[in-house]
């Protein structure tokens, strides 16, 4: 109760003393498909919500959704495929999650107040950071200039969620003059088990989360700076309704040094060097679950060196990003199976048996404007991925004699021409890569699938997916209204997915097999997405979106996780300091789901949300509170990606209050 009365109280204070002065709220920001910088002053956040996650932000774009297996640590989809097939860095800086069940996605260990942007690249226009099929998401941090005269700047940000009573504190600080630049920030969250539309608890869904972050730059020269910079991450006590066990603690560390040279002159006109380290630390256990007849730990380790280092060229109509990127990761996952008396272990196995990966990867991204109307951008890369696995015997039971260690090769390339016609402007494109296994495709040794309830082993024989695919947009923009289609298909040769295996026997009593990775002679996927937005008057603009995607394998079957038709539809009226905004969002019944992979079909379902907000001044510090409400008519409903169908959250009240000095 401490945590509610505490920000309604000073939430209530600050109005009383607010200044009738006129300031400017942040703009609405909208995710683009192909490359989307989300620019924000202040933090991530959207018209609808200040303390918006970074998974609730992702979700706003139209080609990224999410798997939920519980109201923390989302596993992100890009244009409808696995985590797998994507590449998710920190600043160009690659992040290995230590979970098996994929608990631990990069974008859980970083928070909307550290985070300045969100740039996001569809297929292998996404292959700079590495090799790739559904592209690229590269969380940029957030960074402060130089100044040339000594500066602070900071805010707080504080709330409550009602549902799960979910309070949560964020604070940024940052000081800058012309030679040096420090700043740091901090957030934590903490949430108990939510309620469903039907007005009952969801157990098991829980989470505790703190952030912290610090970064120190130094101007080495006229044109030259030296920056360091760390995260440090840690959630406990985290639950997991759709999974049979939870997280009793998560921890991160991730560090970088960087030099960036600019120069005045030349083809070459900015290089910036980074090495990185992370380490990351993962503990699934099932302490919380009593009804469990056997226990199991699963502890993960994740460690990851590397190198990335950027030229950027220029020469008349002509600019060009090459890009080195190497890193080495080792990956270690445990399980443990005990019986009631815990002291008593019955079982243990690798299941990343010690996994090692080295990848170095040479890219480059180009245009070439052709016109004032019209530009081409092409590119490509070139990796070399190597993996050794320590305790190889754990993936000779199922596949005898396999390499313990392996080399492939990974090439990419792409192109795509824009042309812009008086208000229209449209662009078609292609692209061509490899991807090599993922540690748990490659070498994963039962790990258990609680969607389809099979224990799954992985295959150091797999051959590479091969990606062949197209793509498509038209746009239209006038003062008041724009419009923009677009759409991309995929071909994808040896699509790797679970398939069941004759031998073997589960190892997990609550498995009904066992099933191995094996690759699919090949899947298509095909997303479309559409975009609108229109200012009714000044002070009210309206957006919508509707979004639909169809993937089938090679015998015509459908794909798992592959999302129905989609719409979004929203409000926003803006008048001095007060807003007011308004969305509604559902998906339609996902008919063409896979029962081999444990789905079934999902009932459509449509969402009301309402906030406002006012800001103001208040001893010169601009401040902002906001009221709103979501699922306003606390409809119960699950979606195709909530793991095992388990209810989303019912209404759920919140406020929050921002201060900016």
């Amino acid at each position: 109760m401490k945590y509610l009365l505490s920000p309604l109280f000073l939430l209530a204070s600050l109005v009383m003393n607010a200044q009738d002065q006129e300031t400017t709220t942040d703009s609405i920001q909208q995710l683009e498909a192909v490359q989307v910088t989300a620019k924000v002053k202040k933090s991530i956040a959207t018209a609808m919500k200040m303390n918006i996650s970074v998974d609730e932000f992702l979700a706003s774009s139209d080609n990224i959704s999410f798997i939920k297996r519980g109201a923390y640590a989302w596993e992100p989809m890009l244009n409808n495929m696995s985590s797998e097939r994507a590449t998710i860095t920190i600043d160009g800086m690659h992040v290995f999650g230590a979970c098996t069940d994929k608990m631990d996605p990069i974008t859980s260990y970083v928070e909307s107040n550290n985070l300045a942007a969100v740039n996001i690249s569809s297929g292998q226009q996404g292959s700079a950071n590495g090799a790739t099929v559904s592209g690229s998401v590269d969380l940029k941090r957030k960074t402060t200039p130089f100044s040339m005269q000594p500066k602070w700047n900071g805010s707080y940000r504080s709330g409550f969620e009602f549902n799960n009573q979910q309070f949560y504190n964020q604070g940024n600080l940052a000081y800058a003059d012309q030679q040096w630049v420090a700043q740091g920030s901090v957030s934590y969250r903490k949430a108990n088990n939510y309620s469903d539309g039907n007005t009952n608890e969801v157990a098991h869904s829980q989470f505790e989360k703190f952030n912290a972050s610090v970064g120190l730059a130094h101007k080495t020269g006229k044109l030259s700076s030296l920056r360091v910079d760390a995260i440090f991450d840690q959630a406990n006590d985290v639950g997991y309704p759709a999974l049979p066990m939870d997280l009793w603690l998560s921890r991160a560390l991730i560090t970088s040094a960087t030099f960036k040279q600019l120069y005045q002159e030349g083809w070459l006109r900015a290089w910036d060097t980074k090495i990185y380290f992370n380490a990351i630390e993962h503990y699934m256990d099932d302490t919380t679950r009593p009804e469990n007849l056997v226990h199991m730990d699963m502890p993960g380790w994740s460690t990851t060196y590397g190198l990335v280092s950027k030229a950027h060229l220029m020469k008349g109509n002509w600019h060009s990003e090459m890009q080195l990127n190497a890193y080495d990761n080792l990956s270690i996952a445990e399980m443990r199976m005990y019986p009631q008396d815990r002291s008593e272990r019955t079982m243990f196995a690798y299941s990343w048996p010690w996994v090692t990966t080295r990848f170095a990867g040479l890219s480059t991204n180009n245009t070439l404007e052709l016109s004032a109307q019209s530009e081409l951008q092409f590119g490509g890369a070139l990796g070399i991925n190597y993996n050794y696995s320590k305790y190889i015997d754990f993936n000779w039971i199922f596949h005898p004699g396999a390499p313990q260690e392996k080399t492939r090769w990974l090439p990419s390339l792409y192109a795509t021409y824009h042309q812009s016609i008086q208000q229209f402007d449209v662009a078609i494109g292609g692209g061509y890569g490899h991807r090599a296994p993922s540690v748990s495709e490659g070498y994963g040794y039962y790990i258990y699938n609680s969607f389809d309830r099979y224990d799954y082993v992985g295959n150091p024989n797999l051959k590479n997916e091969i990606s062949y695919e197209v793509n498509a947009s038209a746009g239209f923009q006038n003062d008041k209204l724009s419009l923009k289609a677009k759409a991309n298909y995929f071909y994808i040769d040896n699509y790797i997915i679970g398939k069941i295996l004759n031998m073997g026997s589960p190892m997990n009593y609550q498995s009904v097999g066992v099933k191995g990775y094996t690759s699919l002679a090949y899947a298509t996927l095909f997303n479309f997405s559409l975009d609108a937005g229109y200012f009714i008057t000044k002070n009210l603009q309206w957006k919508g979106m509707l979004t639909y995607a169809r993937g089938m394998d090679n015998e015509g079957g459908n794909l798992p996780f592959i999302r129905p038709l989609s719409y979004q539809t929203s409000l926003q009226y803006q008048y001095q300091q007060f807003g007011l905004q308004t969305t509604f969002n559902g998906d339609l019944a996902q008919e063409h789901y896979s029962p081999a992979y444990g789905e079934d079909l999902t009932p459509a379902y449509a969402i009301w949300n309402l906030s406002a907000d006012y800001t103001f001044k208040l001893y010169h510090f601009e401040t902002t509170v906001q009221l709103g409400a979501e699922n306003v008519l606390n409809q119960y409903y699950s979606t195709y990606a909530d793991w095992g169908n388990i209810p989303r959250m019912g209404r759920n009240l919140f406020t929050a209050l921002q201060i900016n000095f």
